[in-house]
């Protein structure tokens, strides 16, 4: 296993055994290899690359390859090739190997001597790495647990992909579909967009397989210009179709939200020059972005999506509409046809409790004392519980994708990698409201505001029920089982996981619903630092407690269900092309 020592230098073992040494000490350190489910834990395995050559070969490959556990090239000197890297990968599709190869050849490219053969020396069974510190672009991000995570720094400004994630974001606020009202057609839209984008920047250069445009395109066209084309063509269209009649969405959002993009579209076309490149960039983005469009042209995304003929089964237990939303929403997504999921009951989990469950009733009385108001309805929760209800009370496709962005600027990928990310990380977030809808349809389970103001008529003798009873803010109008906001946060970690090769990446966030002068956006928003993502996603889940709107069962559920489909998602698609 790789690690840091205090002076910056690479130590581990190969695999067989060799120890590592560093060239700048004549210490060796041996680090036991341990068994099989050792590496699937740390979520690093081992990685040698003793070549220029086979540095190159992984420079623009991403760590996530499923089809093969172990891949060797022989070592320098067995190979007329000279290659000699060997990516030895665990179970689980996660490891950083071509991470590592990648950021090893941009470290080596910075040196004065970058012709030199080899930045590695096999040397009587041991392999001499390099120290970081005898690379200067390299940086290392903390907490301790990520000392063998090579990074190279992004720019702070990011690259198109990212840029064109934050605009994206931008036109749903202006769309006012977000940060809260429709993560429905947001999350489509965002996986669309981030498809198209993908799309055309491997049209240009084949990096990983394509999703819709299956193209290859002349060498030469501009990238930036393809981001933009195809980020524009697929936005506009959309965000034209919002259904009004939805009652928050109107002309007016619609207009502010189109004159966003063709804004950030004009800005992205002049700061490049005019050239050929620059139009075979618009045209391959274009084509990018007519392909997803008319794959999904079909796909059930159709009204209407607001159902007033509320459930009359008052049975305990069983939906009823929530206070002040005489409606159910959105129903019609669980018949929408997924991005990567197989159908919309796949991963579905077993039902939610019953209501005389003893563990229904611990997690009645856990929301009960959690997520009351504090006005009408007192509240347990603390000043910290407070501010994580507030802080995850947003669009998880918005929250999860400025997450992505913050993670990804310390993350040295390119923007084909970039390109991957996001569009695997939209395609599961979007499943997974198309997973929600379909299994809340299916077990149609009350929620607590509901289940605690018929407390006392519930046939269970130890709920005590309150029928003043206000959760801290206005109950969804669908159903509790299983929690979506859950689902979004497995979805997120696990993508975000997979791709970067291990959960234990440190990040801060903000919060666009904190009270006025906290949040996303002002001069000194509040932000809440984790050490994981999983760390994320939990706390993300236990929001739905604190803010009233969910049982225990439907976030620990939920969260489980997410990871499923975000593995699925990463595992089946935009794979590698080695």
């Amino acid at each position: 296993m790789l690690e840091l020592s205090s002076s910056g230098s690479v130590r581990g073992v190969s695999s067989n055994g060799h120890p590592y040494r560093d060239p700048r000490s004549t210490a060796v350190h041996p680090v036991s290899l341990g068994n099989r489910q050792q590496w699937v834990d740390s979520r690093f395995a081992p990685v040698f690359c003793t070549s220029v050559d086979n540095m190159r070969r992984f420079a623009g490959t991403a760590p996530t390859s499923p089809e093969f556990e172990t891949k060797k090239y022989p070592p320098v000197g067995r190979s007329a090739e000279g290659e000699g890297c060997e990516a030895r990968r665990s179970q689980r599709p996660t490891v950083p190997a071509a991470l590592i190869c990648r950021t090893l050849w941009q470290g080596w490219l910075r040196r004065p001597n970058h012709k030199a053969n080899s930045v590695a020396e096999l040397s009587n069974g041991e392999i001499i790495m390099p120290s970081l510190t005898a690379l200067p672009s390299l940086t290392v991000l903390a907490p301790a647990a990520l000392a063998a995570l090579m990074i190279v720094s992004a720019p702070a400004s990011g690259d198109a992909v990212t840029v064109w994630n934050a605009h994206a974001g931008e036109a749903a606020m202006k769309a006012c579909i977000a940060p809260l009202d429709d993560p429905f057609h947001e999350s489509r839209m965002y996986a669309m967009m981030h498809i198209a984008i993908h799309d055309a920047l491997n049209a240009i250069d084949r990096r990983f397989q394509p999703y819709a445009f299956d193209k290859r395109v002349e060498p030469g066209a501009s990238p930036e210009a393809a981001v933009a084309a195809a980020a524009r063509d697929v936005m506009v269209p959309l965000l034209g179709q919002l259904p009004r009649e939805l009652p928050f969405i109107t002309q007016a959002c619609i207009d502010a939200s189109l004159a966003s993009v063709e804004g950030a579209y004009t800005a992205a076309l002049e700061a490049l020059p005019d050239s050929p490149a620059k139009a075979q960039g618009i045209a391959v983005g274009q084509a990018a972005a007519a392909a997803i469009i008319a794959r999904r042209a079909t796909d059930g995304a159709v009204g209407p999506f607001l159902n007033s003929r509320c459930p009359q089964d008052t049975s305990p237990g069983k939906y009823q509409c929530t206070p002040g939303s005489p409606f159910v929403a959105f129903e019609v997504w669980g018949k929408v046809i997924p991005f990567a999921l197989q159908d919309s009951t796949q991963f579905r989990p077993g039902p939610p409790y019953a209501v005389t469950d003893k563990a229904y009733t611990a997690d009645y009385n856990e929301v009960k004392s959690l997520g009351g108001d504090g006005i009408t309805t007192p509240s347990g929760r603390t000043a910290d519980q407070t501010e994580i209800a507030y802080f995850w009370w947003e669009s998880s496709p918005l929250k999860w994708s400025r997450i992505a962005r913050t993670v990804s600027a310390n993350s040295g990928f390119n923007q084909w990698q970039n390109a991957r990310l996001f569009a695997l990380l939209n395609m599961a977030l979007a499943d997974g409201y198309v997973a929600m809808s379909a299994t809340k349809n299916h077990y149609s389970y009350w929620r607590p505001v509901t289940a605690i103001r018929a407390g006392e008529t519930d046939g269970n003798p130890d709920t005590v029920g309150d029928p003043a009873w206000t959760p801290l803010r206005p109950t969804p109008a669908n159903q509790d089982y299983a929690s979506g906001h859950a689902i979004e946060g497995g979805v997120g970690a696990e993508v975000l996981q997979q791709v970067f090769g291990t959960d234990a990446v440190s990040f801060q966030d903000c919060g666009v619903k904190l009270p006025a002068a906290s949040a996303c956006g002002d001069p000194s928003p509040l932000l809440r630092s984790y050490t994981s993502f999983s760390q994320a996603a939990t706390e993300n889940a236990y929001s739905r407690i604190l803010i009233g709107f969910h049982f225990r069962k439907s976030i620990e559920e939920g969260t489980q269900y997410g990871r499923k489909i975000g593995e699925r998602t990463v595992t089946n698609y935009l794979q590698p092309v080695l």
